[in-house]
């Protein structure tokens, strides 16, 4: 349902606010990494802008912090609506490795709503790029098939008639692996 919602209402273009919250700044550099010409994001009609107030979607990396907090609730209440909102990384999705200290108020919808996760730490610019496109109906979702069994790890078998002790060692003559 909300695919289809954002199909109509951002038919032509999304202009992109760029929010980073605290953190590291990987998923920062990874997210400018898309908007250069190497992906060409503007083919697709995602434009960068500098003001929030001119903005279709938000992208936050990092954390919720206290010191930032009020300042992106201000930067979301500034964007017109419609908007969007993407968490970019582990830390915008979850707290990232900052979850339980003491400047951190957790993921950034603690702040503000979120409506589209982009999980990895920090997520490939492929990933960021293919995120927004599935969010627009750009592209089709595709699931990779996962098999989920365990590592199968050699035990060796060792038999207690074929020790042979030799200065002080004890050398086995044969192993079997399980």
């Amino acid at each position: 349902m909300l695919q289809n919602l954002c199909q109509k209402m951002f038919r032509r273009s999304l202009w992109v606010y760029h929010a980073n919250s605290g953190g590291c700044n990987g998923c920062d550099i990874e997210v400018l990494n898309v908007l250069t010409p190497y992906y060409d994001v503007e083919r697709f009609g995602i434009k960068l802008v500098a003001s929030p107030r001119h903005a279709d979607v938000m992208l936050c990396q990092g954390p919720a912090m206290r010191s930032t907090a009020q300042a992106l609730r201000r930067a979301y209440e500034a964007m017109p609506s419609p908007k969007l909102v993407f968490a970019v990384g582990s830390c915008a999705g979850g707290g990232g490795l900052w979850y339980d200290t003491y400047s951190v108020l957790g993921p950034v919808e603690t702040v503000i709503p979120v409506h589209y996760y982009i999980p990895g730490c920090p997520p490939r610019p492929e990933a960021i790029l293919y995120g927004v496109a599935l969010a627009l109906g750009l592209v089709d979702k595709q699931v990779a098939a996962t098999r989920i069994g365990h590592a199968a790890f050699p035990v060796p078998r060792y038999h207690p008639e074929d020790l042979r002790p030799e200065g002080g060692l004890a050398i086995y003559q044969r192993q079997e692996k399980i």
